[in-house]
């Protein structure tokens, strides 16, 4: 079974967060950026299923321009057998990437597709779900556990009352959750003979799908900034401060 897994560029967890003065979008001129980490949580499971013979051959595919190809290399470096750059110069939209997604799914003849469930830059929560329903594949969303079987796959994933398990046949759309996975130690030899090894780059345009957006940005802005914390003696105080707040 050959698996394809979809890996975002985005601004690393640890860095701080900027507003364009003009608040047309987040700053990212030297900034560090780094693979999603629920996408490398999804790349990692991919790999173990290889390991275990479920899988054939790991692909690791992202869609951006030439500077994605930073994540691919670290997807390399981790053991995928190969990358591909959907290269787009474009801000693309969930719809967008799924479309493109569903594209090169098309071409390559994957029996699965894993991802993260969200990014952590824009956390649409979108991608995943979408293009299920573009292949008409069964999806599994928010995984915590994969076991697979001679029927297909069966899913655990948490919702709001506890834990639920899906049983899946193959093709399927899975989105990974921070819990299926703790993603593997890259080692140094492995990043420099990632650096050699090609990437394939596909024009978004030779795909032949419409991948404009659907939505507009108008303005980002930062939450403001929270108040300190003020001590109260005791509940009467409470109450009484919040009454002068209007709360109660």
């Amino acid at each position: 079974m050959k698996i394809i897994v979809a890996v975002k560029r985005v601004i690393d967890y640890k860095a701080i967060i900027r507003v364009k003065p003009d608040g047309s979008g987040v700053e990212t001129s030297n900034v560090k950026m780094s693979m999603n980490p629920f996408d490398e949580i999804a790349l990692e499971e991919a790999l173990r299923c290889k390991e275990k013979g479920i899988a054939t051959e790991v692909i690791a595919v992202s869609i951006g321009n030439e500077q994605s190809q930073d994540v691919l290399r670290t997807a390399l470096a981790m053991g995928a057998d190969s990358a591909i750059l959907i290269k787009s110069d474009e801000a693309l939209q969930p719809l967008g990437i799924a479309k493109l997604l569903r594209a090169l799914a098309e071409q390559e003849k994957p029996g699965l597709i894993l991802l993260g469930k969200q990014a952590i830059d824009t956390d649409d929560n979108q991608t995943g779900q979408m293009l299920a329903a573009l292949l008409k594949w069964a999806q599994g969303t928010f995984a915590s556990q994969l076991n697979f079987h001679d029927q297909g796959v069966s899913v655990t994933r948490e919702i709001d009352g506890g834990l639920e398990t899906l049983f899946l046949t193959l093709p399927a759309v899975i989105t990974s959750d921070l819990r299926l996975n703790e993603p593997r130690y890259i080692t140094l030899p492995n990043i420099m003979k990632a650096k050699s090894k090609p990437i394939t780059i596909t024009p978004a345009e030779s795909l032949q799908v419409d991948i404009k957006p659907t939505t507009q940005i108008l303005q980002l802005e930062l939450p403001p900034k929270r108040r300190a914390g003020q001590r109260v003696e005791n509940a009467t105080q409470l109450v009484h401060l919040l009454q002068e707040a209007q709360v109660i």
